[in-house]
C-alpha cells in the first residue's frame, strides 16, 4: 500500500491526468487511504484560486482601459475598443459571479482590488511601452512611464469597477 501511494506522488511530477484519473478511480471506490491527499489538496486549493485569478484578470482589464479612457483620449474617437473591451471584462465577471457567488465577496475585498490595480498599472506601462505609443508617453509623461507616475493605491471602487461608464457622462 505504502509503495503504491509513493507511486501516484511520483505520477503527479510526471503524468497530471493519469494521476488524476487513479485518485479519481480510488475516490470513487472509495479506497481513501491511497489516494494522494497531499497533491489532491493543493489541487482543490489551486482550482479556486484560479477563478480568483481570472476575476482579477478582468477586473484589471477593466480598471486599464477605465484609466485610459480618463487620462488619455487625445482625440475624441480614440477608446472605443476600450469600451469594448470593458463591456466583454464586466460580462465575464457577471457569468463567473453568477456561476459562482462567493467570487463576488473575494473580488470585494480591498486586497483583491489593489491587486487588480497593480496589474493594471503594469499593463498601462507596457501599452505605453509599445512602439506605437512612443509619442503617447511622450506627450503625457516626457518618457515611457513607470509605476511611480501612476497612483499607488486603486483610483476605483468595486462598484465603478462594476458599472461605471465615464464615457456616457456627457449623455444623462
Amino acid at each position: 500500500m505504502e509503495l503504491k501511494i509513493q507511486q501516484l506522488k511520483e505520477l503527479y511530477e510526471k503524468d497530471f491526468l493519469l494521476w488524476l484519473e487513479e485518485n479519481l478511480k480510488l475516490l470513487e471506490n472509495r479506497e481513501y487511504d491511497l489516494v494522494d491527499w497531499e497533491n489532491l489538496l493543493e489541487e482543490i486549493r489551486d482550482m479556486g484560486q484560479r477563478h480568483l485569478d481570472a476575476v482579477i484578470s478582468q477586473m484589471a482589464r477593466i480598471m486599464e482601459h477605465l484609466y485610459k479612457w480618463e487620462n488619455y483620449r487625445y482625440r475624441e474617437y480614440v477608446g472605443n475598443s476600450w469600451i469594448n473591451s470593458i463591456h466583454q471584462a464586466r460580462g465575464k465577471l457577471e457569468l463567473a459571479f453568477k456561476r459562482y457567488p462567493s467570487l463576488r465577496a473575494k473580488a470585494r475585498d480591498r486586497e483583491n482590488i489593489q491587486t487588480a490595480w497593480e496589474v493594471a498599472v503594469s499593463n498601462l506601462i507596457r501599452w505605453f511601452e509599445k512602439p506605437i505609443n512612443h509619442d503617447l508617453a511622450q506627450k503625457y509623461f516626457g518618457r515611457i512611464p513607470t509605476e511611480k507616475d501612476f497612483p499607488k493605491n486603486c483610483p476605483y471602487t468595486f462598484e465603478q469597477i462594476l458599472e461605471y461608464k465615464p464615457w456616457l457622462k456627457d449623455k444623462t
